[in-house]
């Protein structure tokens, strides 16, 4: 197929991978120009009513994720009975070529990507749709070191009761599968912190915790065995890193970390700890309805200690406990101690998703000079498109703000802010509306949530807004 030109628009230049059901090529997209990945059903498969179908729904899937994490679907289509699906190209390698390039990582690197991959994970758990072939293979490195996961071929989603694949149907690489997955059980979030807890254990060691000759018996082992002492094998690594890649490989998915996100912190607090220069995170997510800990005389001493100084100090008579891993600065708004946010994506429900989801970190990195920003449109309103575009902000755990600041560089547009306690929604406001100027700060109303959208509802003259910075204070 080389050379051939499919939907009489993109040129096949290069097969960059091929697997049993598929085959990945760069093209040249003529209309637009610039190289695409494109991803075509093998033919023998194209006459298979379930293949297809499994096919379409990766496309579906995809277009349903915009994140930085994330590679972006473009476009999908049948040329000639041929199904395709075209993808943003990375030029770079997979994870699997890194490990086969250099061997075991060093443990902050490792961390690195994982905690990327995890992002990225949890970005799609919480648009409702669990990957189930999470893999090296899968991750993509640009130029630049950023990753990019991709191929939700077997993705499914959590609310689905019947589709493409069923209970008792077991799909994965097995590898990396988890037990629930090989003994045909349900899946859930869960399966991909099992998966993820694979890569990271093969990105410290070199090599898989059950390696086998076929794929049934590598399934049982996954399912019968325990993973060897990474200790054993990594003694450099900290024993709290081996203890959460040991949590991730728990048998029983109830075993594991409760969520995508709640194994990234942890992995951020691995991180942490390589790192003196990095804030420590303090506290882990908790669920909602979690109950209150119960805590040794050793830490209720050790609580009241701090609490002692804290009166001694004059401090207020709460304690915020804030993640930190990324710049944040405390803005001119009045009262609380100031709370680090982490720009994590855009809020576009009504829109493409084109919303510059891969600068919203620029908003929280403590620069001025840089910005995250909106489109450009014709007219304040979005052109009578949608009611407004949103920058999603992660306070890191569910935190009751008082204040957020925002500042930027195209005063004159209008915003509130929202929250909610998914990075996808849904989000009720947190606050009134208000114009913004060069800087703003908004009172909000006093909701517990860990993710604060700053919706912007009308635009400056221009089209066009730009966020500098956001601060907030608890």
């Amino acid at each position: 197929m080389i050379g051939e030109t499919l939907a009489g628009r993109y040129e096949l230049e290069e097969v960059v991978g091929s697997g049993g059901m598929s085959s990945v090529y760069r093209a040249y997209d003529r209309q637009l120009d610039r190289r695409v990945a494109l991803k075509v059903l093998h033919e023998h498969h194209a006459e298979d009513d379930e293949h297809v179908a499994r096919f379409r729904r990766e496309a579906w899937a995809a277009a349903q994720l915009s994140h930085p994490n994330l590679v972006t679907v473009l476009d999908r289509g049948v040329d000639a009975g041929r199904q395709f699906i075209v993808f943003e190209y990375v030029e770079g390698e997979s994870l699997k070529d890194l490990v086969d390039r250099t061997g075991p990582l060093p443990p902050k690197q490792a961390l690195e990507l994982a905690i990327a991959i995890a992002d990225a994970l949890a970005f799609a758990h919480a648009q409702g749709l669990v990957h189930r072939d999470v893999k090296p293979q899968n991750v993509l490195l640009d130029a630049d070191g950023g990753v990019k996961v991709t191929d939700f071929g077997i993705a499914r989603s959590l609310d689905a009761h019947e589709g493409v694949t069923l209970t008792g149907t077991i799909l994965g690489t097995s590898s990396y599968i988890s037990p629930e997955q090989a003994s045909g059980t349900e899946v859930t979030p869960a399966t991909d912190v099992y998966s993820l807890g694979v890569v990271l254990w093969e990105l410290l060691t070199g090599e898989v915790p059950f390696p086998g000759d076929n794929f049934v018996a590598v399934a049982l082992r996954h399912i019968n065995e325990r993973p060897p002492s990474l200790l054993g094998i990594r003694p450099d690594v900290s024993a709290r890193l081996a203890a959460a890649v040991d949590r991730a490989l728990a048998k029983e998915p109830s075993a594991r970390f409760p969520s995508m996100e709640a194994f990234a912190w942890e992995l951020r607090a691995c991180l942490d700890e390589l790192d003196p220069d990095r804030t420590a995170v303090l506290a882990p997510p908790r669920p909602a309805r979690a109950r209150p800990a119960r805590h040794s005389p050793r830490r209720r001493k050790r609580l009241v200690a701090l609490l002692a100084v804290a009166l001694v100090a004059g401090a207020a008579a709460y304690v915020a406990l804030v993640y930190t891993g990324a710049s944040g600065h405390g803005g001119p708004g009045t009262g609380g101690a100031a709370v680090a946010l982490r720009g994590v994506a855009t809020y576009d429900p009504q829109g493409d998703g084109q919303e510059h989801s891969a600068t919203a970190l620029l908003a929280t990195d403590g620069d001025p000079a840089t910005s995250w920003t909106t489109e450009t449109y014709a007219t304040p309103d979005f052109g009578g498109l949608k009611d407004g575009v949103g920058l999603v902000l992660d306070a890191g755990a569910a935190t009751t703000l008082s204040s957020i600041t925002v500042s930027s560089g195209s005063p004159g547009f209008e915003a509130e802010i929202l929250a909610g306690d998914a990075s996808g929604g849904p989000f009720t406001p947190d606050s009134g509306s208000q114009t913004v100027g060069a800087s703003a700060t908004f009172d909000l109303h006093g909701a517990s949530a860990r993710y604060y959208v700053l919706w912007i509802t009308r635009l400056p003259p221009g089209g066009r807004a730009d966020v500098a910075e956001v601060t907030a204070r608890g």
